[in-house]
């Protein structure tokens, strides 16, 4: 299975602690260097970029489609247009990206896209993950993780949002 990740999902589960749950489900996932830049350069001594940088289960690929990434971004940040890149010349099985906009954007394009609270709502109901969705966003809100009213409840609803 080829997952590909963008960096706001990787900081929100490193900042609640959850990010194992990335290894749990999948074994393994993807990104571009630019996350990695993002995360672990330019985000030295934030939360997540020492966890993130020790991970041996990330793994960071070149993006070599450079025309396709200048492209995206003109309306997207240079980490989620090379992530949507990067998942659709891999021809990813799954894409995780929290943004509204470049969600769009990859699901536009034939991918499918899951957020880091959808995979979380997804851990909790198979029992990865021992607190609930409520606990779950009240932390988010106090690290401040932003997600939108509209988000938590289709998840509630749905479950993992495809």
């Amino acid at each position: 299975m080829i997952i590909v990740s963008d960096s706001g999902p990787l900081i929100a589960l490193a900042k609640l602690n959850l990010l194992f749950i990335l290894q749990e489900l999948f074994e393994e996932i993807t990104i571009p260097e630019e996350v990695w830049k993002e995360v672990v350069e330019r985000g030295k001594g934030k939360a997540g970029s020492e966890l993130i940088e020790r991970a041996r289960w990330i793994k960071v690929k070149e993006v070599e489609d450079d025309l396709s990434v200048e492209i995206l971004c003109m309306d997207i940040e240079r980490g989620e247009a090379e992530a949507i890149t990067l998942a659709k010349k891999l021809n990813a099985d799954m894409l995780i990206l929290d943004e509204k906009i470049p969600r769009e954007i990859a699901t536009a394009l034939g991918l499918r896209v899951v957020g880091s609270l959808a995979l979380i709502h997804d851990c909790i109901e198979k029992g990865i993950v021992n607190q609930t969705l409520t606990e779950i966003t009240k932390k988010m809100r106090q690290r401040r993780i932003w997600i939108s009213d509209e988000v938590i409840e289709e998840i509630t609803k749905s479950g993992v949002k495809k």
